[in-house]
Parts: C-alpha cells; sequence; structure tokens
C-alpha cells in the first residue's frame, strides 16, 4: 500500500520533469521521510532511456536537497534555540549544553555535515544541529552539497545503469551503503588522530 502511494506520487512528481525531482528532493532533505531511492534511480533509468539528462538530474537533485537542508537549518536556528533555552530543562538540557555543541560544530561541522549526509536515517537529521549550534552557513552549505552530491551520484547512476532489475537494485544498492559505511569509519578514525596529532 506504502508504496503504490510512493510510487504514485513518483509518477505525479515526474510528469513535472525537473521541478519534480527538485521538489522532491526537498522534501526528503527536510524533516518529511522521504526515501531519495524512489526518486533518483527512476530518474537514472529515464536518463538512459535518453529521456532526462544527468547533469540536470544532478543540479535539480542537489538543489531540492541544499534547499530542504535549509528548512530545517533555519528552523533549528530561529525556532530550536529559543524553544530549548525556554523549555530545555524539563528535557535536561542545559544552556551550557548548546554552547558546547556550538564549540562542537565550529571546530568539526564541516565533517559531521559531510559524513551525516551520506549515513541513512542521519542525512535528513544532520541539518538540525548544525542550525542549532549556529553553524556557519557557507560551509554548512558545501559540505551538504558534497554529501548530497555523492549520494545523489551514486543513486542515479544506479538507476542508469541497472535502473530495470529491481532484485539487482536492492542488492547493489545495500552492498553500496555498507561500502559508504566502512569508508566513513575509517575517514572518521583518520580525522580523530590527526586532530589529537594537532593537540599534541
Amino acid at each position: 500500500m506504502i508504496k503504490e502511494l510512493a510510487q504514485d506520487l513518483v509518477d505525479l512528481i515526474f510528469d513535472w520533469g525537473y521541478i519534480g525531482i527538485f521538489f522532491l528532493m526537498a522534501v526528503e532533505s527536510s524533516f518529511i521521510p522521504f526515501p531519495s531511492e524512489i526518486i533518483l534511480v527512476p530518474a537514472g533509468y529515464l536518463a538512459s532511456q535518453g529521456q532526462m539528462s544527468i547533469s540536470m538530474i544532478m543540479l535539480s537533485g542537489l538543489g531540492g536537497s541544499l534547499f530542504g537542508a535549509f528548512i530545517n537549518y533555519y528552523l533549528a536556528l530561529s525556532l530550536g534555540r529559543k524553544f530549548l533555552k525556554r523549555y530545555g530543562k524539563y528535557f535536561f538540557i542545559k544552556e551550557s549544553a548548546l554552547e558546547k555543541m556550538d564549540s562542537f560544530f565550529k571546530k568539526h561541522g564541516h565533517i559531521s555535515t559531510f559524513t551525516g549526509r551520506l549515513i541513512p536515517g542521519i542525512r535528513q537529521l544532520i541539518s538540525i544541529p548544525a542550525g542549532l549550534a549556529r553553524m556557519n552557513i557557507v560551509t554548512f552549505s558545501i559540505y551538504t552539497a558534497l554529501g548530497a552530491g555523492i549520494w545523489a551520484f551514486i543513486l542515479t547512476m544506479l538507476g542508469y545503469f541497472i535502473g530495470e532489475n529491481q532484485e539487482l537494485l536492492g542488492i547493489y544498492l545495500k552492498q553500496i551503503t555498507i561500502v559508504v559505511l566502512i569508508i566513513l569509519a575509517i575517514l572518521g578514525s583518520w580525522y580523530i588522530y590527526y586532530q589529537k596529532g594537532i593537540k599534541s
């Protein structure tokens, strides 16, 4: 039932072309959970059939991802901090915790944002702590674009080469996700080691 509704929505949006991709990716990147696989994989397949342009898919997909991320960022920045300062004590969140978050994102916001955009279940949420911590908007934009761009490219290419084979698509997507997580774990370990080297 959910898959049918999602497919109907995708079919409707794809009638709108690249604007539809932009809109759906904005939804996926904001606070509304929506899997990007059912947006970019079909778009990649349409590109393999000559019905869409990969460069335009990437441009509209990345633009939508950034737009959705900015929604979360600015909501957290404008409303989230006020809410937590006023009611945070009821959730055991002290103002000192916000100050620590500010400090953390000032030092490590770039790597946190980049890796967060590549982790399933976190990619939509990483913009919220970045906004709460008042992370530099230029830095936030650059590393959000890098992470979102890599993931969008992976999904678009999957659709381009094996979009018709749903079973193979599921296997490859799972394998790619595992590889990405392993690479991020290695990157994170190197980053921690590098930071310790700077401090020592």
